[in-house]
């Protein structure tokens, strides 16, 4: 008998002895409760959503809306485990091998809280939609907010949300939905109505409890299914109050093939006995119709003169249409504010332009928008100069162009000023992941000078939308949201729960670092101003340059008004910063009144220039008058 023969007999003697052996089932241990780690804000002691734990063997958990995991792994309880953290826009400390993460001692029942840094403006507070949003608060006994904390109207995703305060409450709307029983979900705009806050609704730093319209089975329903193939999704949603004091909500209807082709658009209007939308225009998708592909993205009412219109932000609220429910399925109706020649489209190139050559911005009809691509497309055609631009969006640390991508637009009565909250397209960390903050005197602009308020590193959080809804002490915190997800992202780590869904965030404009620079008006001779103090409108108005009104990162206050208060706020002589410039003081013989300007050669007579800069303050960009 061969050793090799004698081997093979002994394997499958062993085989055969380990099929014979009964087999045990497993028994759970006598506590099975799990360990509660929480990870809170080092400063304000909240508890973080989407943050990621991982062990060693890369076992990955993320907190809940709470901040919290329940950690409940057979053969790690009992033991000192090591977690690596990180989250989108915040910071744990790292040991000294550079890693970031902390032991805990994992014991059943037990719990555990870490601390980390926020480096975001803005600060991530929950997950307004999908599943989970409180799972693991609701294993280890944590308070919770909300109504339906694992599952509402069964919806697992819900992409780009659309809302507005109709008959006394908030009606939302959203675009793909996702369900539990089959990949393909809701692709008709499901919606839901919730309470306004102070008025049965919750403290929007707590949550948002919504009420699904839902099917027979508990799903969340189609609101807009539109005739034809493929999906129906809505944009532009807005409330009107019609001539006969009816107050009446629309929105803009498309219809998308593959590979997301729209080939019809419509008006569609919410029956609130129904809870769906009706077609009330039908439009084609011809260009022609409806410029720029036609209104769309978030809508805000403002009157200009003696009209009042919507506007639709996409980002930038360039389309307007009356506030009528007649002129807003007119589509001759629509107005787009634009250098264009009118009744052109941007690919054509047809500027136009006064006899004196300056570019003639203004409300027109039947003539395309002229976004940030397509002015950087004129300027390297030698078609415009780049001072020329109406869109000059930048980032106010680099000066790097910030190419905003889809967000919302509001007046603020906190700033006095119009605020936009958009994503960038191409950013550093993400494709669509960074949000920026940024000031205007108008609805159109200057929109120049950015921060980043939120990141997402390899990761979407497109379509922000602001809630002016929920503002809170007169507009100085206000929330928004987006959609996060892996999609256009390149991420190849999908976060489980998280995926696809909709995530709030607070942000409080009395932060320092949004004491952003804006645009500082000559309003008579050797006078400066603010747009909020200039008399009637700073339309016409030459912009000396830009400065913060308000005590910033690094500023120093410069001259005062009436009263003491600084004229504005500059950097430091010797600062660096891009996109920044000397600023001089002017000081009259004799009066001790003083001006300033960034022309160091400018004739002021009776009047003494420093020596020296007294400080930077940023330039102009753009144009040198408002449209």
């Amino acid at each position: 008998m061969s050793r090799c023969w004698i081997r093979c007999w002994i394997g499958c003697a062993s085989a055969l002895a380990a099929f014979s052996t009964p087999v045990i089932a497993g028994e759970p241990p006598a506590d099975r409760r799990p360990f509660r780690i929480e990870v809170i804000d080092d400063e304000s002691g909240r508890g973080v959503p989407l943050v990621e734990l991982r062990t060693v063997n890369q076992i990955r958990y993320v907190t809940d809306s709470n901040g919290v995991v329940a950690f409940d792994e057979p053969g790690l309880m009992g033991l000192k485990v090591f977690f690596t953290v990180k989250s989108h826009g915040y910071e744990f400390a790292k040991d000294g091998f550079g890693i970031a993460g902390a032991a805990i001692d994992v014991q059943p029942g037990g719990e555990a809280r870490l601390k980390i840094k926020r480096v975001n403006v803005a600060r991530r507070l929950y997950r307004v939609t999908g599943a989970g949003i409180y799972r693991d608060s609701l294993l280890t006994g944590v308070p919770i907010p909300i109504r339906e904390p694992v599952l509402d109207g069964q919806v697992l995703g819900q992409d780009s949300v659309l809302n507005a305060v109709y008959q006394g409450k908030i009606h939302w709307f959203w675009g793909d939905t996702n369900r539990p029983g089959y990949p393909l979900g809701n692709f008709h705009s499901p919606g839901a109505v919730s309470d306004l806050p102070g008025k049965g609704g919750l403290d929007p730093a707590k949550g948002v409890d919504l009420t699904y319209f839902v099917d027979d089975k508990g799903f969340a329903r189609p609101t807009c299914r539109m005739p034809g193939e493929g999906p129906t999704w809505i944009t532009g949603l807005v409330v009107l109050t019609d001539d006969q004091g009816r107050e009446r909500m629309f929105a803009n209807y498309a219809k998308v093939k593959p590979p997301m082709t729209i080939y019809e658009r419509g008006i569609v209007e919410f029956d609130p006995k129904n809870q769906t939308f009706e077609k009330r225009a039908q439009f084609g998708a011809e260009k022609t119709l409806h410029p720029a592909g036609g209104p769309g993205g978030h809508t805000f009412i403002h009157r200009d003169g003696d009209a009042a219109y919507v506007y639709y932000s996409g980002p930038y609220p360039l389309i307007r249409v009356p506030a009528d429910p007649v002129k807003l399925v007119d589509p001759d109706a629509c107005e787009v504010f634009t250098c264009l020649q009118p009744g052109t489209h941007a690919d054509q190139g047809k500027l136009d332009r006064t006899s004196a050559g300056r570019l003639n911005y203004g409300w027109k009809k039947h003539t395309d928008v002229v976004g940030q691509q397509e002015q950087a497309k004129f300027v390297r055609d030698g078609k415009m100069k780049a001072e020329e631009g109406l869109l000059q969006l930048r980032d106010v640390e680099t000066g790097k162009t910030v190419l905003a991508h889809g967000g919302s637009v509001y007046w603020n009565p906190y700033r006095k000023r119009w605020i936009s909250i958009a994503v960038e397209a191409g950013g550093r960390t993400s494709y669509l992941g960074e949000v920026w903050f940024s000031e205007a005197d108008t609805p159109l602009g200057p929109w120049v000078y950015a921060r980043k308020i939120a990141t997402h590193e390899d990761y979407s959080f497109y379509n922000p939308k602001q809630h002016p809804m929920f503002d809170q002490e007169n507009g100085r915190v206000v929330y928004f949201e987006g959609t996060y997800t892996s999609t256009f992202s390149g991420a190849k780590d999908v976060t489980p729960r998280y995926d696809y869904n909709q995530v709030m965030y607070q942000l409080d404009l009395a932060d320092p670092r949004l004491a952003l620079p804006a645009p500082v008006f000559e309003v008579e001779a050797s006078g400066l101003a603010f747009g909020s103090a200039v008399p009637g409108s700073v339309r016409g108005r030459s912009i000396a340059f830009f400065a913060p009104d308000r005590p910033g990162v690094a500023t120093i206050a410069a001259g005062s008004k009436t009263g003491g208060e600084p004229l504005f706020y500059m950097l430091p002589a010797d600062s660096e910063l891009a996109e920044t410039t000397p600023i001089y003081e002017y000081s009259r013989d004799g009066s001790g009144l003083r001006t300033y300007s960034i022309d160091p050669d400018r004739p002021e007579t009776g009047s003494t220039r420093s020596a020296n800069p007294v400080g930077r303050v940023w330039k102009n960009p753009g144009p040198s008058r408002v449209w």
